[in-house]
């Protein structure tokens, strides 16, 4: 195991969340040994009533694998239940309104798990990412997604305009942000199925996503920076698509 091995969580919030909500992803649970307090107790408890593998390893060996800041737990996840471009039919199946982000070659992993975390909280179905040039689930935005990295459907796709297109098929509006566009995202629309799409740190979306968008909205700015961290510009995003949808 080592700090980038993408197959394997670290952390108390994490693991604990992905103990709640989904445990059949867990293969095999690493406690440090020596941690009797209450909360790695209620971890190991969990564990074992699902049936999942302990092993207790010295803290330095912890430390030497993911880097000191594993809060004394890690899992390793079992890719049988790893979500695939083949499942985005079947997750839009189970909503009848569905709320997508789409993620356009975001590469910082602080920014993906900032944004998962946001997406599990506005409730978003499912979130899209280009397989290329874009940072993956690694162990450092599971940690910064504090849970939400293993419960809600990420899907990493190797055409995302294919993707796009697949998704207006079936259905659903493609809104995308633009600083350059006429309507503010408070205008625009957001109560039936949509797909959000932000683009990546510093670029935005790039021209042929920019083409598969339905409309473009910008985020109105007050202030002297020209954007937002693409985090923050997702949770606003999101949120106004849950302000419409309860107001409705």
């Amino acid at each position: 195991m080592s700090v980038m091995a993408a197959d394997w969580i670290y952390g108390i919030h994490a693991v604990a969340a992905l103990l709640t909500r989904r445990p059949e992803r867990i293969a095999e649970l690493r406690v440090q040994e020596g941690r009797g307090d209450q909360r790695m107790q209620h971890l190991i408890a969990d564990a074992e009533s699902a049936g999942i593998a302990i092993e207790m390893v010295p803290r330095s060996q912890l430390d030497q694998e993911l880097g000191g800041r594993h809060q004394g737990v890690a899992a390793r996840l079992s890719a049988d239940h790893e979500y695939r471009e083949g499942d985005i039919p079947a997750l839009l199946e189970r909503s009848a309104c569905p709320l997508v982000l789409v993620l356009d070659g975001v590469t910082d992993p602080h920014n993906l798990g900032a944004c998962l975390r946001s997406a599990d909280a506005a409730g978003v179905d499912f979130v899209i990412a280009p397989r290329d040039k874009a940072v993956g689930l690694t162990p450092v935005v599971r940690k910064v997604a504090c849970g939400a990295a293993e419960v809600i459907p990420f899907i990493q796709v190797t055409n995302l305009a294919r993707t796009l297109r697949a998704l207006q098929e079936a259905g659903v509006w493609i809104v995308g942000t633009a600083g350059e566009a006429d309507v503010a995202l408070y205008e625009q629309d957001l109560k039936g199925p949509v797909a959000l799409v932000l683009g990546a740190e510093g670029g935005g979306m790039r021209r042929l996503t920019r083409e598969y968008c339905d409309f473009l909205v910008n985020l109105p700015m007050a202030g002297s920076v020209s954007s937002l961290n693409v985090s923050v510009a997702a949770g606003i995003c999101l949120f106004e698509a849950v302000r419409q949808r309860r107001a409705s």
